[in-house]
């Protein structure tokens, strides 16, 4: 059976069930427990998003989107893989900022604008045949065999940016031990 994304948890969500329903902004919540935050690029182009993420965005087979993809780290540790699709046309609009993040934090930027809006949180594990897993587990030295993931959408008027967080194990960390030392 293919696991799909999911409005509520299950109890199998533990230990990451705390962070996953975490309200508000990540980048915040990361930084509260962490003595050096940085966002580290991987990734920022134009390209065709999977099927689902096309459905949720109203793209059409074919279309393309920007597509960022970015590492959130604690000291060198890096704690979430965050991917963030974004069709091309709001790119002269509302979203033009998208293009020129860098190294800054999307979650901040969204959070920051009141007139932004954000959707329910939607939630699954991820497995090894899963392409955002495969990118996630990348910056992993021993990826765990699932990594659980919520998305949302975001709304400024009626355009749209879909935000997915990937949980990375270290993230169960923070609080906990020295990343500014790692």
């Amino acid at each position: 059976m293919t696991a799909k994304w999911r409005p509520r948890l299950s109890s199998a969500t533990l230990p990451y069930r705390a962070w996953l329903l975490r309200p508000g902004s990540l980048t915040r919540h990361i930084q509260s427990d962490c003595g050096q935050f940085s966002v580290q690029p991987l990734r920022q182009r134009p390209m065709q998003p999977n099927r689902d993420e096309r459905r949720l965005l109203g793209l059409r087979e074919g279309e393309r989107a920007m597509v960022r993809e970015v590492l959130l780290r604690c000291g060198t540790v890096p704690v979430v893989f965050a991917h963030s699709v974004l069709p091309m046309e709001y790119l002269r609009g509302e979203w033009r900022a998208f293009g020129a993040l860098g190294d800054q934090s999307l979650g901040a930027a969204l959070f920051a604008d009141p007139a932004i809006r954000r959707a329910a949180l939607h939630f699954r594990p991820l497995g090894r045949q899963h392409a955002l897993y495969r990118s996630a587990s990348a910056a992993l030295d021993a990826p765990p065999g699932r990594l659980w993931a919520r998305r949302s959408i975001f709304r400024l008027r009626e355009k749209r940016i879909l935000v997915t967080e990937v949980f990375l194990p270290e993230i169960l960390n923070l609080g906990s031990r020295c990343f500014q030392c790692a």
